[in-house]
């Protein structure tokens, strides 16, 4: 028999080979056990993968190259209070990230952008409930993550770049707390970093028929005085046949790991003989 995990993978699959259609909703949908059936293909509608905490617009880092493209766009941010509590390590460990910090983001390696970055990239996220595992599946390198729901909350046996989540149930609240995460991940382009000890706690609400509240508390003794939150909404996608696409970034990014291995003369995007 399938594993409830193994099922999940078999509904996605079938949803990005099919082209489901997500049609505009009057209320938001139920399971058959009464709970907010997550369901379908979210995005975020903000420019703080750039940035989380409050900024103008800025220039790029190659303004002479690229101009108004490389250009940072402003932002309310999505930190609430505005401003991240660093302790004075973490203060200066994400000053020394902002420098040059478009070469050092671990997004520019195809590294996972771990939780919660994940959810406020310019890519769609898709969520496939079941009553007891949900599996969010990701554009961006093909990141995925099981949340576990209402099972034993074992902490994860070894870090992974998307963490190890518990999930349950609080009303119409999805609540899942995220362990387990390489320190390696940043929140933004901007440098701001967390170490090995952060734990993420993730709240999904509800809010109308196509939209959630979510909102992720960040706990990091190491890096920052006290907890803090970001929140944001979250926007399903209702046009006809939307779906995941691939974005495989891995050999997008072998020039800038390897380019300065390869032979001279090799095309780029072709391994050297």
């Amino acid at each position: 028999m399938k594993t409830n995990v193994q099922k999940i993978l078999s509904i996605l699959c079938l949803l990005t080979l099919s082209g489901v259609s997500f049609a505009q909703l009057d209320e938001f949908p139920r399971t058959p056990d009464g709970k907010p059936d997550l369901s379908g293909i979210w995005q975020a509608m903000t420019n703080a993968h750039y940035d989380v905490e409050p900024h103008a617009a800025a220039y790029g880092p190659y303004p002479r190259e690229m101009g108004a493209l490389s250009a940072k766009p402003a932002s309310i941010g999505v930190v609430e209070g505005g401003r991240i509590p660093y302790n004075e390590q973490g203060l200066r460990q994400r000053d020394a990230n902002r420098q040059d910090a478009i070469t050092k983001d671990p997004l520019a390696k195809c590294y996972m952008p771990g939780i919660p970055r994940a959810n406020y990239l310019p890519f769609p996220f898709q969520i496939v409930q079941s009553q007891d595992v949900i599996l969010v599946a990701y554009e961006f390198a093909e990141s995925n993550r099981i949340l576990y729901v209402d099972q034993p909350e074992l902490e994860s046996q070894v870090d992974a770049w998307m963490g190890h989540s518990n999930a349950h149930w609080e009303g119409d609240t999805l609540v899942v707390r995220v362990s387990g995460q390489m320190p390696d991940t940043w929140f933004d382009r901007a440098g701001n970093h967390h170490s090995w000890e952060m734990v993420v706690e993730e709240r999904w609400t509800p809010l109308s028929a196509n939209h959630l509240s979510y909102s992720a508390t960040i706990t990091d003794p190491n890096t920052f005085t006290e907890a803090w939150t970001i929140s944001f909404p979250l926007y399903r996608h209702v046009q006809e046949n939307m779906q995941l696409l691939e974005f495989k970034c891995a050999e997008f990014a072998e020039e800038y790991l390897y380019g300065e291995w390869r032979k001279p003369g090799t095309p780029l995007g072709n391994p050297p003989e």
